[in-house]
């Protein structure tokens, strides 16, 4: 592999020469550029990273760990953040936890050891590992938020994203609303379960027993529950779905049990992910703001890296958009099919 040293001897100049053209950190006449950027060429020389990491104090890394990369929601997390972290000037790493607490504490154990000057992370655990403290890098939590005091966040209000489709199915004249929750020691899964209690609340109504479950964020899981839930006398008339991936487990639920939608049952969630848009019929949901949101967090873990790295934890919350598809209607269509 070339080195700095075997471009300056072919270039004919210093290496001090070659790393200000190759960094851009100083002036050099057009004439001895054009003849380091040809060695360059020639000997197909890439920069040590490392040695540009000791010699700047930053390695222009950030890291990105998400919850899920089997979720298609983030997948539209990761590329929205490539984009972003590029316009920042800096380049991506992505780690995927897969929903489990112990792989988050090695994957933030081993950040450490890659020289990121900041890290993006989509929390998985009820609280904030100890790894995470040991990073001592700057840190923005999205999406779900564990409380540790000194973390930046971005994240949707989640109570809210609940309670307007709630409210939308008791317009509609559901009583009988069951849901498909998230994982309740997250604050996505909380929130949502929260935000549909409350609007429930509010009307004088409760969801039956046995009418809210976990699907685990997770499409097998959701289809899982749902077709339990759905298979029974007494059914909700309506369901909450808690995230857009989950959704599809649902709405394969409903058509595997020979239901119509929304004949013989309401569906609406909360998020959505690519392709979505092509279910039949079109999902009411809520939707995230997901590039305002990745914008968002990089622009605070940024000002977080090359600012104020001891400033108090700022947290910015997104209101999601409702929109209104085909899937729910009227209460007294399903209540036929619906009853015990």
């Amino acid at each position: 592999m070339p080195t700095i040293r075997d471009v300056a001897r072919a270039a004919g100049v210093s290496t001090a020469t070659v790393s200000a053209v190759v960094n851009g950190s100083a002036y050099v006449s057009p004439r001895l550029r054009t003849r380091v950027l040809s060695a360059v060429s020639a000997l197909n020389y890439t920069p040590s990273l490392a040695a540009q990491t000791l010699k700047r104090g930053r390695s222009q890394l950030v890291a990105l760990v998400v919850a899920d990369l089997a979720n298609p929601f983030f997948g539209r997390v990761v590329c929205a953040a490539e984009a972003a972290a590029a316009a920042w000037g800096y380049a991506l790493v992505v780690c995927n936890s897969d929903e489990k607490p112990e792989k988050e504490r090695r994957i933030l154990g081993r950040i450490r050891t890659l020289s990121c000057d900041g890290v993006l992370v989509v929390p998985v655990g009820a609280a904030w590992p100890p790894e995470a403290e040991a990073m001592a890098v700057p840190t923005v939590q999205f999406g779900r938020v564990v409380e540790d005091g000194r973390s930046d966040s971005v994240s949707i209000d989640n109570v809210a994203a609940a309670s307007q489709v709630t409210d939308y199915l008791l317009d509609l004249g559901h009583r009988r609303i069951g849901s498909i929750t998230g994982p309740l020691h997250l604050t996505t899964g909380r929130g949502r379960l929260d935000g549909m209690l409350q609007a429930m609340r509010a009307r004088g109504v409760a969801p039956c027993p046995g009418h809210v479950r976990s699907g685990e964020f997770r499409e097998d899981a959701a289809y899982s529950v749902a077709r339990e839930m759905l298979d029974r006398p007494g059914r909700p008339t309506a369901l909450y779905v808690a995230s857009g991936v989950m959704a599809l487990g649902v709405m394969r639920a409903v058509t595997d049990l020979g239901l119509r939608c929304p004949d013989d049952i309401s569906i609406a969630s909360t998020d959505t992910i690519p392709g979505i848009g092509g279910l039949r019929p079109r999902l009411t949901r809520t939707e995230h703001p997901v590039a305002d949101m990745v914008n968002e967090a990089l622009r605070l873990l940024v000002d977080r890296m090359t600012r104020d790295a001891q400033a108090s934890p700022r947290h910015v919350v997104f209101r999601p958009a409702m929109i209104l598809g085909d899937s729910c209607g009227p209460a007294e269509r399903a209540v036929a099919g619906a009853a015990p």
